[in-house]
């Protein structure tokens, strides 16, 4: 079954003018307009500028957009948040969407002007928008200390935004420690050792990374049970004394098939016999019509963090986990609103 409606040309107009409604969104998150009809619903237009110090002409533009967006709803000479921003903020999740749409603006839009030169040159173009002189996104940050900072505070935005399936999804019965490979702050570590009490962690990543995560790490109290390495994941052979592997968001960056295969050997050869893989992150279905949000993500992936960065099917790990020894692959979908899910097999 596809996953799109028939296209109208409504859906024309909200594609033609997708910038537009980001902006929208940006501009009712900036000035504070959702927050705001959060704390007093029903506020009139006179009553919304008078709060965001803004005229009457801006006032109607933003309140037109949000509107015809859906994002607020009229009621009589009022405004209220629509429906799933209510429930964002009862969930105090609003602020997870307030740091991705500013990842979004400052980090990702730059990047994909170079959309089209990416897909016809097949290399991450939009990674000349990032000073310093890496190959991808992740060694270039540490050129810009702010942006690097902005960097890692979204990611685990994008995690807080996700991690539920990884800690619903990710079945840790019996194992004893995990070796979380590309681990960055220790966002995913830190869900995990927390619904997991007796089980113990390894972060392995870049060594500016991991000087991070140690400080994330020490503020929930759980130093003595997530402990972290510096290594390049490609370059260096993995710790053993781990009964699973971890690649949380890790076989979307670096991700020709080539790699990835190569990354999975390497968890392959550090796992004792009956160690298990878990593979975490977002996954288009096998048809390949969808879901909307695999499908826009993939903008980011191909414009920005590395080379052959892609969000790849499940079936595609299923390949990958029988050419690096792996056997007994089993699919496990999140179910949520977004597309992502744990995909595990056995050494």
């Amino acid at each position: 079954m596809p996953h799109a409606s028939p296209l109208t040309t409504d859906g024309l107009v909200q594609i033609l003018f997708g910038s537009s409604a980001f902006q929208m969104l940006r501009a009712g998150s900036d000035l504070g307009l959702f927050t705001l009809l959060h704390r007093r619903p029903g506020l009139t237009p006179p009553d919304i500028g008078r709060e965001l110090g803004l005229e009457d002409r801006p006032v109607q533009i933003l309140l037109l957009g949000t509107t015809a967006l859906g994002l607020t709803v009229r009621q009589g000479d009022g405004y209220e948040n629509a429906d799933v921003l209510n429930g964002l903020f009862a969930e105090g999740a609003w602020e997870i969407i307030e740091d991705l749409v500013e990842y979004e603006e400052r980090i990702v839009w730059p990047a994909e002007v170079d959309f089209i030169a990416s897909l016809r040159e097949n290399t991450n173009v939009g990674l000349r928008r990032i000073k310093g002189t890496g190959e991808d996104l992740y060694h270039r940050l540490s050129a810009d200390p702010e942006l690097e900072q902005l960097f890692y505070r979204c990611m685990r935005s994008w995690s807080r935004l996700s991690n539920p399936v990884l800690v619903e999804k990710a079945d840790l019965t019996g194992v004893r420690r995990v070796l979380d490979v590309g681990g960055g702050d220790g966002v995913n570590a830190i869900a995990l050792a927390q619904a997991n009490p007796g089980v113990e962690f390894i972060v392995l990543d870049l060594p500016g990374t991991v000087e991070i995560a140690r400080k994330k790490i020490a503020e929930h109290g759980l130093s003595d049970r997530i402990s972290v390495r510096a290594a390049d994941i490609f370059a260096d052979t993995y710790p053993t004394g781990h009964d699973c592997v971890l690649f949380a968001n890790q076989l979307v960056i670096w991700s020709s098939p080539q790699e990835n295969i190569r990354l999975l050997g390497k968890a392959h050869a550090a796992l004792p016999d009956g160690g298990r893989v878990l593979v975490f992150n977002a996954m288009p279905d096998d048809s390949g019509d969808g879901p909307l949000y695999a499908a826009l993500d993939n903008v980011y992936f191909a414009t920005l963090p590395a080379a052959s960065s892609t969000i790849y099917r499940w079936g595609q790990y299923e390949e990958w986990f029988a050419a690096a020894g792996f056997v007994k692959p089993e699919r496990l979908p999140g179910g949520q609103w977004t597309p992502h899910g744990v995909i595990s097999a056995v050494k």
